[in-house]
Parts: structure tokens; sequence; C-alpha cells
């Protein structure tokens, strides 16, 4: 470890966390990775807290897991929430740094300094970097890394700004570094499948190269992975986008999108423990989607007149297992759609962000799934940037739905398609839940969502 970070731990006593609690208050709710959006704040905990850098020099440099408890829990968000702090501390903070800064304390272990979002600041994003590098241990905090892959020096940190619900930083345009804000015990997927994956081979997905974790109360707390940056890379979402307001052809790559899908599952399903769902697994996952439903159908009035037409996809899916059908049950990525997908300048896709749906619970997250959780999850984000374009194209949606599972046939040797019932409640399920999070947070954009569900429910679930 760098000469210049300290494993000395900071006190978890009352005064650090009373002068830090009003200013969190009010900074934590604005962020774009806070999970409580729309209650108050009523208190905080502090879980672990480290320093990094000493508080008594020119920067001061704290690690804090935070719990930000709200009262109440309400849509799956329990109170208690624990965050991924990195405070930065200076006397006072260059104007460059302007939109990280959190506010001024007044008391505390901290009084009379300046405290900020530190990804801001590229001294501190050097120190994880080392950390990283040499594997090391600091209080609570443990690095670890792969030793067949070499992690230079001196890499030069950029945080990205772009909306997230975590954080990342690029060293260099040779690593990322991805940060997770809400952080929960166990074994996190984000770092559990690509590593899964590694050691299968797969070169769909970038294999981390090293992983900080804490180790609290004898179990672990992903907090960040670092894995090769995959340079002049064009995220799914943005190509498609492109390629829609040209006008132009997209199903070559919604192809090899379908292949490299498919090659994550087969590697998936070697690497990790598959599973068969019959009658006994299906009837509580249907169980879940209707009472989803309801609950959407509940908050949206725009969604009740399709709820039972809808609710036929997930019937139709019971009755099946009731006549004794079984399905196969694996790993899978968990929230795949086109921003979770990167293609090469060569041309090749690659698959990220293994955290699946953060509002789910973890366990559920580590859950084997049938296939088409994924593949259902991609056709709707096919179908969302198609109606996201200035003048909406559904025919350019239904070639690349064709075309993406095509290429995942070519692959796996089975056609999504060819169990229609299966797909179409995996479907059902995400669109009824873009529904809701349309009309809670983008309403402008809950009629593409809504014509989802209009196809949906007129279907024959035959």
């Amino acid at each position: 470890m760098a000469e210049t970070v300290t494993t000395r731990t900071l006190t978890t006593g009352p005064g650090l966390l009373a002068s830090l609690d009003p200013l969190l208050r009010e900074w934590l709710p604005r962020q774009r990775w806070f999970a409580g959006k729309g209650r108050p704040v009523t208190g905080f905990s502090l879980v672990a807290a480290t320093e990094l850098l000493p508080a008594g020099g020119p920067l001061g440099l704290h690690h804090l897991l935070v719990r930000a408890h709200q009262g109440a829990p309400h849509q799956g968000t329990a109170p208690g929430d624990c965050y991924q702090l990195l405070i930065g501390a200076r006397e006072a903070l260059p104007p460059h740094l302007a939109p990280a800064l959190i506010g001024h304390v007044t008391e505390g272990p901290l009084a009379g300094t300046t405290i900020y979002d530190a990804l801001y600041d590229t001294r501190p994003a050097e120190v994880l970097l080392e950390a990283l590098r040499s594997g090391a241990r600091i209080g609570a905090l443990r690095c670890d890394r792969d030793p067949a892959q070499e992690i230079r020096a001196g890499l030069v940190p950029r945080l990205v700004t772009a909306e997230q619900s975590n954080s990342s930083v690029i060293y260099g345009d040779t690593f990322i570094l991805k940060l997770l804000r809400r952080v929960v015990p166990g074994v996190n997927p984000d770092l559990e499948l690509p590593l899964a994956l590694a050691r299968e081979g797969c070169r769909r997905v970038p294999p981390p190269t090293a992983w900080m974790q804490a180790e609290l109360g004898g179990e672990p707390y992903v907090l960040g992975v670092l894995q090769p940056f995959v340079q002049g890379a064009a995220d799914g979402w943005e190509l498609a986008l492109r390629r829609l307001a040209k006008d132009e052809d997209f199903t070559r790559e919604a192809r090899a999108l379908g292949r490299a899908t498919a090659e994550v599952h087969t590697a998936l399903a070697r690497a990790l423990p598959t599973t068969t769902l019959g009658h006994a697994h299906v009837d509580p996952l249907v169980a879940g989607m209707i009472e989803r439903l309801e609950q959407a159908a509940q908050a949206v009035p725009a969604l009740r007149p399709y709820a039972p037409g809808l609710r036929t996809a997930y019937t139709a899916l019971a009755d099946l297992a009731a006549e004794g059908h079984t399905w196969t049950a694996q790993r899978v990525h968990g929230d795949l759609h086109l921003g979770q997908c990167l293609r090469s300048a060569s041309g090749e896709w690659s698959l990220i962000d293994f955290e699946g749906e953060p509002a789910r619970p973890l366990a559920e997250r580590r859950m084997p799934q049938p296939i088409e959780r994924d593949v259902a999850g991609m056709l709707r984000s096919f179908d969302y940037a198609a109606h996201s374009a200035e003048s909406p194209a559904p025919d350019w949606a239904a070639a690349c739905r064709a075309a993406y599972c095509t290429g995942y046939a070519e692959v796996s040797g089975v056609d999504p398609r060819t169990d229609p019932v299966l797909l179409r409640a995996f479907e059902t399920d995400k669109a009824v839940y873009e529904v809701v999070y349309e009309a809670r947070h983008r309403p402008d954009w809950l009629p593409v969502p809504l014509s989802a569900v209009r196809r949906l429910a007129a279907s024959d679930p035959s």
C-alpha cells in the first residue's frame, strides 16, 4: 500500500456521525443512486469508517459505510439501506470540485473542513487504484486481485458523470472501477458471475481484475470491482438510437448480440448449478407476477383495462406447469437490456453489470432463472428504443427482436420463441414493471410500455 495511506480506523462514536448528519440529510437524497427517494431520512447509523488519508493533512480521505433510516418500508426498500461513501475533507474546496460539495463541518473529528464526494477528485481515485493494485488491507476493507492481470501504477483517473445507479471511475482508458453505492451483505452477483465466466474462458464479459470488499459481522460486503475498460466501445442503447435517428438497419447488430447473450448463458450453465422448474416452483413464480400486476393496476389507472388480458399470460404458464411441463433454470444476467451491452470498435459485443435489479433482495437476484427472463428484458429494450425515437418504429423493433432470437438460437441450439408462453409471461412482467416506473418517474414516457401492454394483453397465450 502507498505510504500515504493509513490503516487507522476512525471512531464510530456519536461525534463523527453527529457532525455529518445534517449535511448528509441534505446531500444524500439528491444523489442519483439514492434508493429511498420521496421519503425523508430520519437518521443515520455508522456501519464502518476507515481513514485512507489523514484528516490533519491538506486532503483527508474517509471511507464510510452509512445506514440511512427512513421509517416504514415502502416498495421493497427497507429502512436502513447501507450506502458506501468516499468523503474528502479539505480546508477549502477548489472551484473545479464545486459539483462535489457536501458541506462545511463545524464540529466533531472533521470540524473546520469542507467535505465533498471524493470520487470527483483525482488523488482519492488514485488511492483506490493503489489499494486494489497492492491488495491492501485497510481497517475493515480488503482488496483482492487476479495476479494474472497487470495493474500499472499512475493511471490517470476520471469520473464517469453519466447518470448511474452506482459510480464508475475510468483509469487511463485501461480499467474501469465500478463502486457499488447501496451495499448489502452476501455474495454479490456483480462479482460472482464475472469471476465464474472468467474461469470458463468466456470473453463476452470483461474479467474482474481486482475487487474491494468489507468484512463486517462475518459477512462480505462487495464494494467495488475493477475490470478492463473496453476502449472505443459504443453503448448498445445509444448505438440503437443513433441507427434509428438515421433510419438505419440494426438487425445485424441484434443478431450478434443474441449470439453473445447465448454464449454467456451457455458459460454460466457450465460454471454454476442448474435446476429444473416444475409445478411447485412455477406456482410461486406466477403468484408473484400476478401480485405485481394487481399492485401496478392499483397504482396506475391506465393499466386497469388491460389487467385481465395480461393476467392470462401468467395463468397460461401456470396451466402448462399443472400439465407437467418443466423448464430449466440457471444463473442469468437478471437485468439485461441494451444499456448493459457494449459493442467494441471491432464489432464484438460484451455484457456488463451483473448486479441484477438492485431493488430486489440479494437472495432473489442469485436464484436460478429461465434464460427467457434475460431474453424478455432485451426484447423490451428493442421495443423501448423503437418507441423512444422521434417517429416510433414498431417494424424496426420487430425485426431486431427476431434477429436477436435467431442469433441466440445459432449458439444455444434453442430459439426462445419456441416457448412463447414462458417468454410472454416474462415480457409481460417486465412491461408491468415499466408502466409503474414511468408513471412515477417519467410520466411522458408512459405511452412506451403501454403500447407493449396493449400488444401483450391481446396475445394468444397458446
